[in-house]
């Protein structure tokens, strides 16, 4: 296996918490936060796909709403 060339969004900027991904050999995507690089997720690109299509749709903006404190449904 090579190695694996990881990427952030510019978004994340230089902010502690950053979401990299990256792609495998064998075709899976490997999710890792800054915060612990020692655990690594993997995922397929379908999964993925539906996923960020959740996220761009707002499906999950609860779980950032530090207004109201809620991390969970």
């Amino acid at each position: 296996m090579s190695a694996l060339h990881w990427q952030k969004s510019t978004f994340s900027g230089e902010a502690n918490g950053c979401v990299y991904l990256a792609a495998s050999d064998d075709g899976s995507i490997k999710i890792q936060e800054s915060d612990d690089p020692d655990i690594i997720v993997t995922t397929t690109p379908e999964k993925l796909r539906a996923f960020i299509l959740g996220v761009k749709a707002g499906e999950f903006d609860h779980f950032a709403d530090a207004d109201t404190g809620t991390t969970a449904p």
